[in-house]
């Protein structure tokens, strides 16, 4: 397991982004070198957690709990095979397109090893957007992408350091749950029946996801399993 590449974003003006400046930082290349990687601060106030990396919208992105983004090559493919057309790394907005790693299949609360120090830990899945399907030019992408349940995830940053292409990525922490990225994210989306399983992962989730969780089951009486 390894990343295929690091990816960087810089601000672009676009006419599909609901932000009032009209700019996104969704269009990420591959960086030649070394990036380094640490927690940016709160959401609303912090960005990526990725250094060069530009995040213009931080209402609903960025952010300790969504510092990094990644998503497998694997799963890159087989939408170009859907959609018929190339995908290069850094297509979907990631910042890390890996290579083994099964990244929505990945437990919430899961624990990556990248490259000789940096230690990230899985929170939750990306909800896709206006931004992203202005940036795909595919007509009903957010349908399409959601349907699929297969976000890609998103990542906080437990210890900082320098990442690259060419890194492995190692499973260090597997918690005792079974809430998966993937589940995670048809819990939020389509299937809200699901909410009351992300309880299992606790704290690890991503605070919002475990708020819509423990709302739903306050609301609902549903009942919880230890």
């Amino acid at each position: 397991m390894k990343l295929l590449s690091v990816n960087l974003g810089r601000p672009k003006p676009v006419p599909y982004t609901g932000q009032r400046d009209g700019l996104t930082g969704i269009d990420k290349r591959p960086a030649d070198g070394p990036v380094r990687v640490s927690a940016p601060g709160a959401k609303g106030i912090g960005g990526s957690g990725l250094a060069g990396d530009a995040v213009c919208e931080t209402r609903h992105h960025g952010g300790d709990d969504q510092a990094v983004y990644a998503v497998a090559r694997e799963d890159l493919d087989e939408w170009e095979r859907a959609l018929g057309r190339t995908l290069p790394a850094g297509s979907f907005g990631e910042n890390l397109t890996t290579e083994g790693v099964d990244v929505s299949g990945a437990l919430i609360g899961e624990r990556w090893a990248v490259g000789p120090e940096v230690v990230l830990e899985v929170t939750s899945g990306r909800i896709p957007c206006r931004t992203f399907q202005g940036h795909l030019g595919e007509r009903g992408w957010v349908k399409r992408f959601t349907e699929r349940a297969a976000p890609g995830a998103y990542l906080r940053v437990i210890t900082p350091g320098e990442v690259r292409a060419g890194d492995t990525v190692r499973i260090m922490h597997r918690p005792d749950h079974d809430v998966t990225v993937a589940l995670q994210f048809r819990a939020v989306t389509t299937e809200r029946e699901l909410l009351p399983r992300l309880l299992a992962a606790g704290d690890a989730l991503h605070p919002e996801a475990l708020k819509q969780a423990r709302e739903h089951v306050e609301k609902s009486g549903a009942t919880v399993e230890v």
